[in-house]
Protein backbone atom coordinates (compact mmCIF):
# COMPACT_ATOMS: atom_id res chain seq x y z
CA UNK A 1 0.00 0.00 0.00
CA UNK A 2 1.28 3.25 -0.98
CA UNK A 3 0.83 5.64 1.82
CA UNK A 4 1.60 8.77 0.71
CA UNK A 5 -0.78 12.19 0.93
CA UNK A 6 -0.61 13.63 -2.47
CA UNK A 7 -0.14 16.88 -0.73
CA UNK A 8 3.24 15.17 0.01
CA UNK A 9 4.14 15.20 -3.46
CA UNK A 10 6.00 18.08 -5.07
CA UNK A 11 5.53 19.40 -8.68
CA UNK A 12 8.44 20.20 -10.44
CA UNK A 13 8.44 22.49 -13.57
CA UNK A 14 10.02 19.79 -15.96
CA UNK A 15 7.11 17.65 -17.65
CA UNK A 16 5.65 17.52 -21.04
CA UNK A 17 4.77 14.56 -23.80
CA UNK A 18 7.50 14.94 -26.96
CA UNK A 19 8.68 13.37 -30.08
CA UNK A 20 12.26 13.66 -29.52
CA UNK A 21 14.15 15.21 -32.77
CA UNK A 22 16.76 13.22 -34.86
CA UNK A 23 19.39 13.92 -33.16
CA UNK A 24 18.42 13.84 -29.65
CA UNK A 25 20.42 12.18 -27.08
CA UNK A 26 20.32 12.60 -22.97
CA UNK A 27 23.88 13.49 -22.23
CA UNK A 28 24.75 12.04 -18.65
CA UNK A 29 25.25 14.65 -15.99
CA UNK A 30 28.56 15.20 -13.30
CA UNK A 31 25.33 15.61 -10.74
CA UNK A 32 22.97 13.06 -10.04
CA UNK A 33 18.97 13.57 -10.09
CA UNK A 34 18.28 15.80 -7.73
CA UNK A 35 14.41 14.41 -7.76
CA UNK A 36 12.41 11.58 -9.11
CA UNK A 37 11.69 11.22 -12.87
CA UNK A 38 8.92 9.42 -14.61
CA UNK A 39 9.70 8.14 -17.76
CA UNK A 40 7.62 6.75 -20.14
CA UNK A 41 8.14 5.72 -23.48
CA UNK A 42 4.90 5.66 -26.23
CA UNK A 43 6.76 4.63 -29.15
CA UNK A 44 10.20 4.27 -31.03
CA UNK A 45 13.70 2.52 -30.38
CA UNK A 46 16.16 3.54 -28.12
CA UNK A 47 18.99 2.76 -25.24
CA UNK A 48 18.45 4.21 -21.69
CA UNK A 49 21.33 3.83 -18.86
CA UNK A 50 20.50 4.16 -15.36
CA UNK A 51 23.38 3.70 -12.69
CA UNK A 52 25.50 1.69 -15.70
CA UNK A 53 23.08 -0.49 -16.28
CA UNK A 54 21.67 -0.66 -19.93
CA UNK A 55 17.79 -1.31 -21.11
CA UNK A 56 17.04 -1.77 -24.63
CA UNK A 57 13.46 0.67 -24.75
CA UNK A 58 10.12 0.36 -26.68
CA UNK A 59 6.78 1.35 -26.34
CA UNK A 60 5.14 0.49 -22.85
CA UNK A 61 8.87 0.80 -21.70
CA UNK A 62 8.64 2.97 -18.22
CA UNK A 63 11.17 4.38 -15.50
CA UNK A 64 10.84 5.90 -12.08
CA UNK A 65 14.33 7.82 -11.62
CA UNK A 66 15.18 8.08 -8.32
CA UNK A 67 17.27 11.20 -6.09
CA UNK A 68 20.67 10.01 -6.70
CA UNK A 69 20.79 8.08 -9.91
CA UNK A 70 22.74 8.84 -13.16
CA UNK A 71 21.05 8.50 -16.03
CA UNK A 72 21.30 8.67 -19.97
CA UNK A 73 19.64 7.68 -23.10
CA UNK A 74 19.52 7.89 -26.99
CA UNK A 75 17.30 6.67 -29.73
CA UNK A 76 16.97 5.24 -33.14
CA UNK A 77 16.56 8.57 -35.39
CA UNK A 78 14.69 6.44 -37.67
CA UNK A 79 12.28 5.57 -34.66
CA UNK A 80 12.50 8.33 -32.58
CA UNK A 81 11.27 8.46 -29.26
CA UNK A 82 7.57 9.46 -28.62
CA UNK A 83 7.87 10.26 -24.70
CA UNK A 84 6.73 11.18 -21.23
CA UNK A 85 8.49 12.95 -18.43
CA UNK A 86 7.53 13.82 -14.86
CA UNK A 87 9.57 15.20 -12.72
CA UNK A 88 8.60 15.63 -9.20
CA UNK A 89 9.83 15.43 -5.61
CA UNK A 90 8.32 14.04 -2.31
CA UNK A 91 8.65 15.44 1.10
CA UNK A 92 9.77 12.63 3.40
CA UNK A 93 10.40 9.11 2.67
CA UNK A 94 7.98 6.88 0.54
CA UNK A 95 6.95 3.77 2.59
CA UNK A 96 7.08 1.70 -0.84
CA UNK A 97 8.78 3.22 -4.11
CA UNK A 98 7.82 1.31 -7.39
CA UNK A 99 10.93 -0.45 -9.22
CA UNK A 100 13.13 1.76 -11.36
CA UNK A 101 12.01 -0.14 -14.65
CA UNK A 102 9.08 -2.42 -16.35
CA UNK A 103 7.30 -2.96 -19.69
CA UNK A 104 3.24 -2.32 -18.99
CA UNK A 105 0.87 -4.06 -20.72
CA UNK A 106 -1.59 -2.99 -19.58
CA UNK A 107 -1.33 0.77 -21.06
CA UNK A 108 -5.04 2.52 -21.50
CA UNK A 109 -5.42 3.68 -18.75
CA UNK A 110 -1.44 4.19 -17.66
CA UNK A 111 -1.05 6.50 -20.68
CA UNK A 112 -4.66 8.38 -20.04
CA UNK A 113 -3.54 9.64 -16.84
CA UNK A 114 0.22 10.44 -18.21
CA UNK A 115 -1.86 12.93 -20.80
CA UNK A 116 -4.13 14.01 -18.11
CA UNK A 117 -1.55 15.29 -16.23
CA UNK A 118 0.16 17.12 -18.80
CA UNK A 119 -3.11 18.88 -20.15
CA UNK A 120 -4.27 20.26 -16.92
CA UNK A 121 -1.35 22.60 -17.01
CA UNK A 122 -1.56 23.57 -20.41
CA UNK A 123 -4.46 26.13 -19.63
CA UNK A 124 -4.95 27.97 -16.52
CA UNK A 125 -7.33 25.08 -14.84
CA UNK A 126 -9.13 25.63 -12.21
CA UNK A 127 -7.25 23.23 -8.78
CA UNK A 128 -4.79 22.11 -11.60
CA UNK A 129 -2.26 21.35 -9.16
CA UNK A 130 -4.25 19.63 -6.58
CA UNK A 131 -5.67 17.20 -9.22
CA UNK A 132 -2.00 16.20 -10.95
CA UNK A 133 -1.39 15.40 -7.18
CA UNK A 134 -3.92 12.82 -7.32
CA UNK A 135 -3.03 11.68 -10.65
CA UNK A 136 0.75 11.13 -9.99
CA UNK A 137 -0.11 9.16 -6.86
CA UNK A 138 -2.49 7.20 -9.29
CA UNK A 139 0.59 6.58 -11.31
CA UNK A 140 2.18 5.30 -8.76
CA UNK A 141 0.01 2.75 -7.59
CA UNK A 142 -0.37 1.72 -11.36
CA UNK A 143 3.54 1.14 -10.97
CA UNK A 144 3.69 -0.88 -7.86
CA UNK A 145 0.50 -2.79 -8.78
CA UNK A 146 2.38 -4.05 -12.45
CA UNK A 147 5.42 -4.43 -10.22
CA UNK A 148 4.14 -6.76 -7.64
CA UNK A 149 2.19 -8.48 -10.93
CA UNK A 150 5.99 -9.27 -12.53
CA UNK A 151 7.34 -10.32 -9.16
CA UNK A 152 4.48 -13.18 -8.90
CA UNK A 153 5.84 -16.87 -10.04
CA UNK A 154 4.57 -17.94 -13.24
CA UNK A 155 3.18 -20.94 -11.26
CA UNK A 156 1.04 -18.60 -9.16
CA UNK A 157 0.20 -16.56 -12.83
CA UNK A 158 -1.34 -19.09 -14.35
CA UNK A 159 -3.24 -19.87 -11.27
CA UNK A 160 -4.29 -16.54 -11.45
CA UNK A 161 -5.40 -16.40 -15.26
CA UNK A 162 -6.88 -19.37 -14.83
CA UNK A 163 -9.24 -18.17 -11.97
CA UNK A 164 -10.22 -15.19 -14.22
CA UNK A 165 -11.07 -17.47 -16.89
CA UNK A 166 -13.65 -19.25 -15.27
CA UNK A 167 -15.14 -16.47 -13.03
CA UNK A 168 -15.83 -14.76 -16.79
CA UNK A 169 -17.43 -18.00 -17.82
CA UNK A 170 -19.40 -17.94 -14.99
CA UNK A 171 -20.19 -14.10 -15.21
CA UNK A 172 -21.14 -15.41 -18.93
CA UNK A 173 -23.35 -17.97 -18.27
CA UNK A 174 -25.19 -15.52 -15.70
CA UNK A 175 -25.28 -12.83 -18.50
CA UNK A 176 -26.72 -15.11 -21.35
CA UNK A 177 -29.30 -17.58 -18.54
CA UNK A 178 -31.65 -18.36 -21.77
CA UNK A 179 -28.99 -19.64 -23.50
CA UNK A 180 -28.49 -23.60 -23.72
CA UNK A 181 -24.64 -23.52 -22.94
CA UNK A 182 -23.13 -26.32 -23.83
CA UNK A 183 -20.22 -27.50 -21.53
CA UNK A 184 -17.58 -28.23 -24.76
CA UNK A 185 -18.02 -24.59 -25.81
CA UNK A 186 -17.28 -22.83 -22.46
CA UNK A 187 -14.64 -25.00 -21.98
CA UNK A 188 -13.57 -23.60 -25.93
CA UNK A 189 -13.93 -19.48 -24.58
CA UNK A 190 -11.93 -20.68 -21.26
CA UNK A 191 -9.49 -22.35 -23.52
CA UNK A 192 -9.54 -25.51 -21.85
CA UNK A 193 -10.85 -29.26 -22.27
CA UNK A 194 -13.86 -30.26 -21.58
CA UNK A 195 -13.10 -32.34 -18.97
CA UNK A 196 -10.19 -30.01 -17.05
CA UNK A 197 -12.73 -27.20 -17.28
CA UNK A 198 -15.87 -29.00 -15.42
CA UNK A 199 -13.28 -29.99 -12.48
CA UNK A 200 -11.57 -26.75 -12.27
CA UNK A 201 -15.28 -25.19 -12.65
CA UNK A 202 -16.96 -27.06 -9.58
CA UNK A 203 -13.82 -27.16 -7.26
CA UNK A 204 -13.97 -23.26 -7.58
CA UNK A 205 -17.34 -22.00 -8.03
CA UNK A 206 -18.71 -24.40 -5.86
CA UNK A 207 -21.14 -26.96 -8.09
CA UNK A 208 -20.91 -28.58 -11.34
CA UNK A 209 -21.44 -26.26 -14.62
CA UNK A 210 -24.94 -27.65 -15.33
CA UNK A 211 -26.20 -27.09 -11.65
CA UNK A 212 -24.32 -23.75 -11.91
CA UNK A 213 -26.46 -22.90 -15.49
CA UNK A 214 -29.77 -24.17 -14.21
CA UNK A 215 -29.76 -22.12 -10.73
CA UNK A 216 -28.94 -19.11 -12.69
CA UNK A 217 -31.78 -19.63 -14.86
CA UNK A 218 -33.95 -20.19 -11.82
CA UNK A 219 -32.70 -16.94 -10.02
CA UNK A 220 -33.39 -15.01 -13.19
CA UNK A 221 -36.58 -16.65 -13.39
CA UNK A 222 -37.92 -15.43 -9.88
CA UNK A 223 -36.92 -11.85 -10.46
CA UNK A 224 -39.10 -11.53 -14.02
CA UNK A 225 -41.78 -13.43 -11.87
CA UNK A 226 -41.39 -10.78 -9.40
CA UNK A 227 -40.08 -7.72 -11.21
CA UNK A 228 -41.44 -7.42 -14.93
CA UNK A 229 -44.90 -8.80 -14.64
CA UNK A 230 -44.06 -11.51 -17.21
CA UNK A 231 -46.45 -14.64 -16.39
CA UNK A 232 -44.96 -18.45 -16.63
CA UNK A 233 -45.56 -19.54 -20.12
CA UNK A 234 -43.44 -15.69 -21.02
CA UNK A 235 -41.00 -16.43 -18.02
CA UNK A 236 -40.50 -20.40 -19.34
CA UNK A 237 -40.41 -18.92 -23.16
CA UNK A 238 -37.63 -16.22 -22.71
CA UNK A 239 -35.17 -18.17 -20.76
CA UNK A 240 -35.01 -21.43 -23.04
CA UNK A 241 -37.53 -24.01 -21.77
CA UNK A 242 -39.81 -25.57 -24.10
CA UNK A 243 -41.79 -27.69 -21.99
CA UNK A 244 -43.37 -25.11 -19.24
CA UNK A 245 -44.11 -28.38 -17.43
CA UNK A 246 -40.70 -29.16 -17.15
CA UNK A 247 -39.84 -25.71 -16.17
CA UNK A 248 -42.27 -25.56 -13.58
CA UNK A 249 -41.21 -29.15 -12.05
CA UNK A 250 -37.33 -28.14 -11.82
CA UNK A 251 -38.09 -24.27 -10.63
CA UNK A 252 -40.31 -26.10 -7.49
CA UNK A 253 -37.14 -28.47 -7.06
CA UNK A 254 -35.04 -25.56 -6.77
CA UNK A 255 -37.16 -22.97 -4.70
CA UNK A 256 -39.45 -25.14 -2.98
CA UNK A 257 -42.06 -23.32 -4.13
CA UNK A 258 -44.42 -23.12 -8.45
CA UNK A 259 -44.00 -20.65 -10.11
CA UNK A 260 -47.28 -19.76 -10.00
CA UNK A 261 -46.83 -19.20 -6.43
CA UNK A 262 -43.56 -16.87 -6.49
CA UNK A 263 -45.78 -14.46 -9.00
Amino acid sequence: MLHISPDSLGLQPAFAKITCEPGWRWARREKPLANFDLFYVWSGEGEVEVNGVHYNVGPGSCFLFRPGDYTSATHNPQKPLVLTYIHFSANGALDHIPDRYRVLDETVDFEYMLSRYVRLFLVQTYAAEEEAKLVLKALLIQLLRADNHNHVPIEKKASNQLTEAIHEIANYIRQHPGIAHRVEDLATRAQLSPRYFSMKFKEMVGMSVQTYMIRTRIERAQHLLMHAGMNVTEVADALGYRDIFFFSRQFKQYTGRSPSEIR
